[in-house]
């Protein structure tokens, strides 16, 4: 197993950061190679330029800004998102990393004479887990219709490889939290990463 984490917050003393450390130490207990981008301790440039845009379509060329996430992307079989959500969707630069890593040629094809709808791409990725935090309730998020997760959990999902494995696990209401809610969601991330790798399972078996 291949594992790309994607974690997008800007303080390391954030619960998010914790969320992250869960996911980690759950996937490597699995087996899983690791690789983690931290999108703002790397200091990632979240904006799509005016010439990335005029080249988007030019698959031999489009890749060279972002050469080292899209080496990761290819790499995986595995593919989190840890990130708070703010405004009920992706914070800017999550979406920006979006915008300029998941490229045609990459993450999808485009149309050609015998396609007229893109077509998947990422069809390297088996797995795809969603872990995020909310300041909002769970009953107003998906009034609001909860767009960051659609986007991730529909959107980047329909990409993946047929039959793509998901998990998600939010923490909502986030401002009133608890040590207790916050353990508890912990738990509940932990259960989520050993559901979509096995990793519980496999473990099972090797104590029998």
């Amino acid at each position: 197993m291949r594992a790309l984490v994607i974690y997008a917050h800007p303080r390391p003393e954030s619960f998010t950061a914790a969320v992250r450390d869960t996911v980690c130490a759950r996937l490597e207990a699995a087996g899983a190679e690791l690789r983690v981008r931290d999108l703002y301790g790397e200091g990632f440039d979240p904006v799509l330029s005016a010439g990335e845009h005029a080249g988007y379509e030019d698959e031999a060329a489009n890749t060279a800004p972002v050469a080292g996430d899209v080496a990761d992307l290819r790499w995986a079989d595995t593919l989190i998102f840890v990130y708070p959500t703010w405004w009920y969707g992706l914070p800017a630069m999550l979406k920006g990393w979006l915008d300029r890593v998941l490229l045609p040629g990459v993450a999808f094809l485009m149309p050609d004479d015998a396609n007229t709808d893109i077509r998947p791409g990422l069809t390297n990725i088996t797995r795809l887990g969603v872990f995020t935090t909310c300041g909002a309730s769970w009953w107003l998020t998906r009034l609001v219709g909860a767009p960051g997760k659609r986007t991730l959990m529909r959107g980047v999902r329909l990409i993946c490889a047929k039959g793509c494995r998901t998990a998600f696990a939010a923490h909502y209401l986030m401002d009133s939290s608890t040590p207790q809610s916050r353990a508890r969601h912990l738990d509940r991330v932990a259960a989520q990463v050993d559901r979509l790798t096995g990793g519980a399972a496999s473990r099972q078996e090797q104590a029998a």
